[in-house]
């Protein structure tokens, strides 16, 4: 009987399966077989086996390390604000008012605008001669004249954040949201009954219950802001001062027509990605079996 379920359910996966293997799994083993030659988009001849040669080279590039620099300093701190005020509305909007029911409408309208979009309507916003950015700073007198947010590598970095933010902070609302929704009330007349105040009840009930979603919710922010491209590419014009890991493997397979090295500079990135996976899946793993029965 085993056996036959576990047939069944492999001959039902087998079509989505075979798709995915055409769709992802093709493509993917077409990049890493590229990372180890020599191919390139300017010469059409067929492409030679150099073995690690483009992983030592991207290895040693500088602008290699201020990509991975850039991408990691973009996920701690895009993520975390994102958390911090995901939880913030999140709490916010289950809580019973008028309105709400459209507030939690209007709070998805930046998750749902496209990113490309979104990244040219902030960077127009930014602009240091017609933005409205600077007009308003300049307006409150915080700053004495206009800046090049997306020019200055430093300032690039908090006008890239500050708009990935505004765009998924609604998509951590809605998973915080959701898992807030499920939460017995009985717990929370319990804890008012015997006089606990809303901090304590967040850090000592909201919190512990809901840090399995929360967590999952964390690790999608993470793994999604860890291959960020149209942010970078949009906002700061393929600066190599301030791009991405994906902007950087982009700018050698198209720019540089270097299709060996971006392809080595994508395999190190899916690896990357993958490894934060499996630690994500270990740990799980492993905090599920600790669990009391």
């Amino acid at each position: 009987m085993a056996r036959e379920r576990v047939r069944a359910a492999w001959l039902f996966l087998l079509p989505t399966l075979v798709v995915l293997a055409a769709v992802a799994g093709w493509p993917l083993f077409r990049t890493f077989w590229f990372a180890f030659t020599n191919a390139s988009l300017a010469d059409p001849a067929p492409p030679e086996f150099v073995g690690w040669e483009n992983f030592v080279t991207v290895w040693g590039d500088p602008d290699w390390w201020r990509s991975v620099r850039n991408t990691f300093l973009f996920t701690g701190v895009s993520v975390t604000l994102e958390t911090v005020l995901g939880m913030v509305i999140a709490l916010t909007l289950n809580t019973r008012f008028r309105g709400r029911a459209i507030l939690r409408a209007a709070v998805l309208v930046p998750w749902a605008i496209p990113t490309v979009v979104s990244a040219k309507m902030w960077g127009w916003m930014f602009n240091d001669v017609y933005g409205v950015i600077n007009e308003m700073l300049l307006s409150a007198g915080f700053i004495s004249g206009p800046i090049a947010w997306t020019v200055d590598p430093q300032l690039s970095m908090v006008a890239i954040i500050a708009v990935d933010v505004w765009k998924t902070t609604p998509f951590m609302t809605l998973l915080l949201l959701a898992a807030l929704q499920i939460l017995p009330e009985e717990l929370y007349e319990a804890a008012k009954l015997d006089g606990a105040n809303p901090v304590m009840v967040f850090f000592r009930i909201t919190l512990p219950l809901i840090r399995g979603p929360m967590m999952v919710a964390i690790i999608f922010r993470v793994l999604d802001a860890l291959r960020v491209f149209d942010l970078f590419y949009v906002l700061t014009s393929n600066s190599s001062e301030s791009m991405s890991m994906a902007v950087y493997a982009r700018q050698q397979m198209f720019e540089f027509q270097d299709l060996g090295l971006g392809a080595a500079a994508a395999s190190l990135l899916f690896g990357l990605i993958a490894l934060f996976t499996i630690l994500y899946m270990a740990l799980a793993r492993d905090s599920v079996a600790q669990e009391p029965a």
